[in-house]
């Protein structure tokens, strides 16, 4: 992705938010329930894919079809590593 003023000013604003309320808040303004939905199943099934489930097993977790868990593979394997990073932060906060 090449960097863009308006992306770096989006991006700076969600690492200013300090809560999850805020989060809440700012991306109910920002995206519809649709896409939010959309970018949190994605999140899933990363995560499930990283935890090395089957596409069966993910599908019956979440309400995806085989080409979205195609797409998050594709780029959990040969993506920029955006979803590596940030499942490894967010496994680190668990433990």
């Amino acid at each position: 992705m090449k960097r863009d003023p308006s992306l770096d000013r989006l991006f700076g604003a969600i690492l200013q938010l300090e809560s999850p309320e805020e989060c809440y808040a700012f991306f109910e303004d920002l995206c519809t329930i649709k896409e939010l939905a959309d970018m949190s199943q994605r999140l899933d099934v990363a995560v499930l894919l990283s935890d090395g489930l089957s596409y069966q097993k993910i599908m019956d977790r979440v309400d995806v079809s085989t080409a979205t868990i195609g797409r998050v593979s594709k780029c959990l394997n040969h993506g920029a590593g955006g979803y590596q990073s940030a499942i490894k932060k967010l496994k680190e906060n668990e433990a």
